[in-house]
């Protein structure tokens, strides 16, 4: 091959991501290749249990749909579509995506990668799903087969990029640096409209439309640099910060392993070189670590709640009955759930001018192993309080049944033990060895920082007003990451007003984890770590633990930490004043 751009593109961050997507990204400019994310923790639980009804399940059937309105237009422009849709069950979606073509009269090279289901064996007992992250080695092999859709199970999302990209440019396993490169595009591109202004936390103000942010886009080159952007005339933007918030999502340390190569995140360049077009270069690659996790969910037991609304005066009193009164239900009833949470969320305010506004809201949360404990149990001792419990008695709901939750863990297992296969067009199976040298993963030096800015007034502020963040869930733990706008390198290409130098040196002696859990209380018991990423001006911190069990098990109030980094912005801090 010697092209020298890929244009790689996404068009699914998630498994119910926008339908009309895979057809917005073939209709509105030129691509090389189109990528789909559609698996998650959650979403892998939700396959398993698709699966034990019917064992022909345990794929994305959206993807089905959504082919069936544009395979012949991918195959009239030569975009070849990869994507990791077929969840627990590669092989039937695969044969699924025959078929259609079949019945659409198209002529298409359907390949498929599988080999990362560990279920089978007993060797993780109890588990609903075991499955390792494959790299995009496979992906690789299937395309230069001349596949035109290539469909994997579990492959970690950057392998969507990493795999085209090596087949692209004949990459070896050891072209480290290259293969960072790809990581880094590949986690840009894998959430989609993350990357083009959804969700972006300094949105507002922003003179863009980002009412439907179009789907993001890499120029990938034969060096790993990359131009992110977008199709013109859609929605939504591409800057610094758009690219910076997605980096640091879901991301932890300054070394970001997967099977292919540990990209180094500290050493990652981003310009803004024109709108809507930002420049990464600079990735450094290291050695792949010598094991491949392995994403475990099992059935956790059964859970329900109920939301008591409680309005006007006396809230305390109010919840504190009610939670009095359904204590003494569940010993009366000799079957009190195994775990039992409340929450007050205090949204009322006083002299209110509407009803909603003058409430708050007392969640109860129950779990257990039975589920007649959290459904029949629950649903009597709530009701049964109606007409004899605190003035103004109501619900936002009546409990239900209950219904199961999962429960997420990671492993590890030596990536020799992991049969990693590519099921070629015509249906030859080529095993997929990884032979190049591994890397235990180990923590950088914390990098030298800068100065402190001197002394001088400050005004006492939300974070938010000089500082963006993101964050969201590995497993139990959560990570938040905070950055500010550099020189020139922000929301507007060269302003170059010296404020981005000024507010990182700042923002990194301020923002501590010990101030960071000041901030965060449900962090105080917690372990959190601090990684600094100078070439980003951002920090990124770990929570361990925050969420529980994983985002199945439904732990807090925000089971994904969506929220957490909006939570962690509107916290007021002494602001210098030369930063606002």
């Amino acid at each position: 091959m010697t092209e020298d751009v890929l244009r790689i593109g996404n068009a699914s961050g998630f498994y119910g991501d926008r339908f009309d997507a895979l057809r917005e990204m073939l209709e509105d400019g030129p691509l090389d290749v189109l990528t789909g994310d559609y698996l998650a923790e959650l979403t892998m639980l939700i396959l398993g249990r698709d699966r034990l009804k019917d064992p022909a399940r345990g794929y994305a059937r959206t993807f089905l749909r959504q082919l069936e309105e544009t395979l012949g237009l991918a195959l009239d422009r030569g975009v070849r579509i990869v994507a990791n849709a077929g969840g627990l069950n590669p092989a039937g979606l695969a044969h699924s995506v025959r078929e259609l073509a079949d019945r659409l009269g198209l002529h298409a090279r359907v390949a498929h990668v599988e080999g990362d289901d560990l279920s089978p064996g007993g060797r993780f007992p109890g588990a609903l799903t075991a499955n390792a992250y494959l790299g995009g080695a496979g992906i690789t092999a299937c395309l230069a087969a001349g596949a035109d859709i290539v469909v994997t199970g579990r492959v970690t999302d950057a392998a969507l990029v990493t795999g085209p990209a090596a087949w692209r440019f004949g990459w070896e396993q050891d072209a480290y640096d290259r293969l960072a490169g790809a990581v880094v595009a590949g986690h840009i591109l894998e959430c989609g409209t993350q990357a083009t202004g959804g969700n972006y936390s300094r949105f507002a103000g922003r003179a863009r439309d980002l009412r439907r942010p179009g789907f993001p886009l890499a120029e990938l080159h034969a060096d790993g640099s990359c131009v992110i952007t977008k199709h013109p005339g859609t929605g939504g933007l591409v800057t610094v910060g758009t690219v910076t918030e997605q980096l640091l999502y879901e991301t932890g340390g300054a070394r970001y392993a997967g099977p292919d190569v540990t990209a180094r995140l500290d050493t990652v360049r981003l310009t803004q070189e024109a709108p809507d077009r930002v420049r990464v270069e600079g990735v450094r690659g290291e050695a792949p670590p010598p094991t491949l996790k392995v994403g475990l969910n099992r059935l956790g037991g059964f859970r329900n709640e109920v939301v008591f609304v409680l309005t006007g005066l006396d809230i305390e009193a109010k919840a504190a009955l009610v939670r009095e009164q359904m204590d003494e239900a569940f010993d009366r009833a000799k079957s009190r759930p195994a775990q039992v949470t409340w929450e007050l969320a205090r949204t009322d305010r006083a002299d209110a001018d509407t009803e909603e506004t003058a409430s708050a809201l007392l969640r109860l949360v129950v779990r257990d192993g039975d589920a007649d404990a959290v459904g029949r149990t629950l649903s009597s001792a709530a009701i049964e309080l109606a007409l004899g419990s605190y003035p103004g008695f109501h619900v936002t709901a009546p409990p239900g049944k209950g219904a199961p939750y999962g429960v997420f863990e990671a492993a590890y297992v030596d990536r020799a033990d992991v049969d990693h296969v590519a099921v070629l067009p015509d249906g030859e199976r080529k095993a997929i060895a990884y032979d190049g040298a591994t890397r235990a993963l180990v923590d950088v030096s914390a990098p030298p920082l800068p100065t402190p800015l001197p002394p001088g007034p400050t005004r006492r502020v939300p974070l938010g007003l000089v500082a963006g963040a993101r964050s969201g869930d590995k497993g139990g733990d959560a990570n938040v990451g905070v950055w500010v706008e550099g020189d020139g390198g922000g929301d507007r290409a060269g302003d170059g007003d010296g404020g981005g130098d000024q507010a990182w040196r700042w923002l990194v002696h301020e923002m501590t984890a010990d101030r960071f859990q000041s901030l965060i209380s449900e962090s105080r018991h917690l372990t959190v770590v601090r990684h600094v990423l100078p070439n980003l001006r951002a920090l990124n911190f770990t929570v361990t633990g925050l969420l529980g069990q994983g985002v199945a098990s439904q732990h807090r109030f925000d089971p994904q930490a969506k929220g957490l980094g909006e939570w962690l912005r509107s916290r007021h801090l002494d602001i210098p004043e030369v930063l606002l």
